[in-house]
């Protein structure tokens, strides 16, 4: 996709809106159902668009000391959560851009920050360690001191909340904070995604590896010959394909029958620099992804992990995040100069 240009996307990509803020887009997400996006910068501003048109609905400067780190949409999309170098944690009302709850989470920076699936619990981490709140901000739990700072937090189908950082995978009880599950793997873990289900775990490590879990086996396996680090991990909506990112290609493992162990990934080829970003639309086999050389490319995918790209369009700087419409009919992309771009996405 050498043609793409700024203004022009192709594909199943249709032109839609732009907008800016103030510096890097770092993180963001679809509210209201997709009637909003909420975008945060590095330098602390948050800031809501309509989500049709991207006009700006509000915006507010200096949110956070030191910038933003995390934003997590409340699962009914009314209100969203955002995290910074102030050791906070804002949840703020998406129509108002109102502040509800402010939260005092520790003294170091609020890199991770989720909500649980039922939206009644929300959890966050600050350096080693991890705390859970209700959703009116009130304190639940907060877990013993990790063996390394926490690079990745989530939240199982079934209400587990689940964490990464050096040397393993814990999962603990979202309620309660009891420790469930231990997955231990000699190495940094800087990142993490879950199956649908939660039986599935995969995590791209510091050795350039990607390690994954199979919960309810015990059974452990790893893919290695990645050139970077694999921070770019997503699962589709079965749990069947895995993407991931750690080089210029995109890999995709298959878990279908007694994959992916003895198989062949799939290997999409369009970047020309690192993948950054890598997300499924919610329903089907429909893949995004983002790199460093300012590219966005969806593609259609077989259940094999093979595929081939349907779409593509060009950014003014590196993709820092990807975000599907809740109903698949449109993608936004947020990059290193703080502009927010959504397309329309056409029948594939």
């Amino acid at each position: 996709m050498s043609d793409l240009s700024l203004d022009d996307p192709v594909g199943v990509l249709r032109r839609g809106w732009s907008a800016a803020v103030d510096d890097y887009a770092i993180a963001g997400g679809w509210a209201l159902h997709g009637a909003a996006l909420v975008v945060a910068d590095a330098a602390g501003g948050v800031h809501a668009f309509e989500g049709k048109s991207g006009e700006s609905v509000w915006s507010r400067q200096a949110t956070h000391d030191g910038g933003v780190l995390a934003v997590a949409i409340h699962p009914e999309g009314r209100v969203f959560a955002t995290a910074g170098q102030d050791g906070r944690v804002l949840i703020w009302r998406v129509t108002e851009g109102e502040i509800e709850q402010a939260i005092d989470v520790g003294r170091g920076w609020v890199e991770n920050v989720e909500w649980s699936p039922d939206g009644h619990w929300l959890a966050a981490s600050c350096s080693r360690e991890l705390r859970t709140y209700g959703a009116d901000g009130g304190d639940i739990w907060r877990s013993d001191e990790h063996p390394g700072t926490v690079s990745a937090i989530a939240w199982s189908s079934a209400g587990e909340l689940a964490t990464a950082c050096y040397g393993q995978v814990a999962f603990f009880e979202g309620p309660t904070g009891v420790l469930r599950q231990k997955l231990e793997w000699k190495g940094s873990l800087v990142s993490m995604v879950l199956s649908p289900d939660g039986d599935i775990v995969a995590c791209g490590s510091q050795d350039n590896s990607v390690h994954f879990w199979r919960r309810s086996t015990g059974q452990d396996s790893m893919m290695s010959g990645y050139p970077a680090k694999p921070s770019a991990l997503a699962f589709d909506d079965t749990g069947t394909l895995l993407a991931t990112g750690g080089s210029e290609t995109v890999t995709v493992w298959s878990f279908e029958g007694g994959g992916p162990e003895g198989t062949r990934p799939g290997a999409l080829e369009v970047h020309d620099q690192l993948v950054t970003k890598l997300t499924f639309a919610c329903r089907g086999r429909c893949l995004a992804s983002g790199g460093r050389d300012n590219t966005v490319v969806v593609w259609s995918l077989q259940r094999d992990g093979q595929g081939k790209a349907i779409g593509g369009a060009l950014l003014a700087d590196v993709v820092g995040q990807l975000y599907w419409r809740p109903d698949g009919r449109a993608l936004a992309a947020l990059d290193g100069q703080g502009g927010v771009t959504a397309w329309r996405v056409g029948r594939r």
